[in-house]
């Protein structure tokens, strides 16, 4: 079995095992990386950039904290992030989503490793379908890639969405062609030579390769689109155009309080492919059109479950709410009880539907388990709801000073300070500073930075609500259910 390692030696060490060997790997890499219209090769110190790099860096921070449940020991025998593990059985799945809940904790934010993780997991079972019809050897080339990636316990992010264009045409129908990343050339050794563009590319710079993918179901005319491969970060070719984020310049303003949460953030950018050349060892789908709708549903069917996260940032959410109504003398009032009850229950939603998608996990025919496909559209579809209520119950406990709360600087004029310090006080024995600290980080969440996170990527990263809404269609069985119903009704029809 390719999954599963041997188990005839020790168990290997990665060359990658804490965040500090991490941070180091994405310096003097002279990438070509435009921020707020300068150009950027080094960005790991970049104060836009670096609580982004900090937040990656938790996912190597927790492997030393709780190895069983962060890191496993992938086929190569190497113990290395559980984010490059192919999973071998639903239990796997288990402690995927159990992983990126808690790491959702630990930042309040979104940690940028999940996309990878799901484009291993799709690709792996892909490319063996593809060999098997078409004779090719994808999936052998797949296996050394991850196995490389896991001897080296390195960062793999995902590159599938594509600028579309006027989304009522096709890649080839569009009058740009670049607006889907594409096939432009080829060389005779069999090197690839791709143009195009991926956009809303998550943690991009804080990886060591991405797996560029097909975005959308493609036909026969298409077939210059349909292609997979692996592309290193500071490959000849990519530009990175940094996204913007709300509030993000008070990383820059230099006050830790008024950035709610100065530890982790977030990271998108636009990467810019012209003439990429990937040479065919890492190349894993070149013209198989009709391969490429299995894989995007395969790849949301994974990733739509690993919105598991946003419990974790809802754990932090429901601690934020209880905290600001202790702070505020308001948590025993019922109403109070109450809203928070109701934050726990929506939030409890989310984690519960992911953990029956990966406890509901199926064995595909690489051997490698994929999790149940309408639960996960349904965890997907939660998290397109539940947490802007989540978000409108918190707003609601902090009360207005969420959005009034005079800047940190003022607290350092002599003639502000003492009369905020008498003004803004809260329960009895609470500082203003600690309800400051705790509005600012509800601020972060809901409007700020992190609100990228919790609330617009919710509604939109591995498709928007009506992408959910047609698998659950698809798959809700309603000619089985009406049987049901007519059954026991005792209905008879000719």
């Amino acid at each position: 079995d390719a999954l599963r390692w041997a188990g005839d030696g020790p168990v290997g060490e990665p060359e990658i095992k804490t965040a500090e060997q991490y941070i180091e790997t994405l310096r003097g890499r002279n990438l070509r990386v435009v921020i707020l219209g300068e150009m950027v090769s080094e960005f790991v110190d970049h104060p836009l950039v670096w609580p982004s790099v900090n937040c990656m860096a938790e996912t190597f921070r927790i492997g030393v904290d709780d190895p069983d449940l962060a890191t496993a020991v992938g086929f190569t025998g190497v113990r290395m992030s559980r984010f490059l593990h192919v999973a071998e059985s639903a239990q796997d799945l288990v402690k995927q989503s159990m992983m990126q809940r808690e790491l959702g904790r630990r930042t309040g934010s979104c940690f940028q490793r999940c996309v990878g993780m799901d484009a291993i997991n799709s690709m792996w079972g892909t490319t063996y379908d593809i060999d098997k019809k078409h004779g090719t050897k994808y999936h052998q080339r797949f296996q050394q890639y991850v196995s490389m990636c896991q001897k080296q316990n390195a960062v793999i992010g995902g590159a599938m969405t594509d600028p579309k264009g006027d989304r009522s045409l096709n890649c080839v129908q569009q009058e740009d062609p670049d607006l889907f990343v594409h096939v432009h050339a080829r060389k005779p050794d069999g090197t690839l030579v791709l143009r195009g563009s991926k956009i809303h590319q998550t943690g991009v710079l804080n990886s060591h390769s991405m797996i560029v993918m097909p975005g959308q179901r493609l036909v026969e005319e298409e077939k210059a689109y349909a292609v997979a491969c692996a592309v290193p970060i500071d490959a000849k070719g990519l530009t990175y155009i940094y996204g913007r984020q709300s509030c993000d310049l008070r990383a820059m303003e230099g006050s830790e309080i008024d950035q709610g949460n100065a530890k982790y953030g977030g990271q998108e950018a636009i990467v810019v492919f012209e003439d990429v050349e990937v040479p065919p060892e890492f190349v894993f789908m070149d013209g198989e059109y009709e391969f490429a709708q299995l894989l995007v549903e395969r790849f949301t069917a994974y990733h739509r479950r690993s919105y598991i996260c946003k419990a974790g940032l809802g754990d932090v959410m429901l601690g934020a709410a209880a905290t600001i109504s202790d702070y505020n003398g308001t948590s025993k009032a019922s109403h109070v009880k109450d809203k928070i009850i109701e934050i726990a229950y929506l939030n409890e939603n989310i984690a519960g539907t992911a953990l029956a998608a990966s406890y509901g996990g199926k064995a595909m025919p690489a051997g490698n388990f994929l999790p149940d496909v309408l639960m996960a559209n349904i965890c997907k579809h939660n998290v397109t709801k539940f947490p802007y209520e989540i978000a409108r119950l918190t707003q609601d406990l902090a009360g207005g000073l969420l959005v009034t709360l005079p800047a940190d600087k003022e607290w350092e004029n002599d003639i502000a300070r003492p009369l905020l310090e008498k003004f803004l006080v809260g329960k009895k024995g609470v500082t203003v500073e600690n309800r400051r600290r705790i509005l600012r980080l509800i601020e972060n969440m809901t409007m700020g930075r992190n609100a990228v996170g919790y609330l617009s990527e919710s509604m939109h990263g591995a498709g928007s609500p009506q992408a959910q809404r047609v698998i659950i269609q698809r798959l809700m069985d309603v000619e089985k259910k009406k049987d049901l119903a007519k059954r026991l009704a005792g209905v008879t029809e000719k």
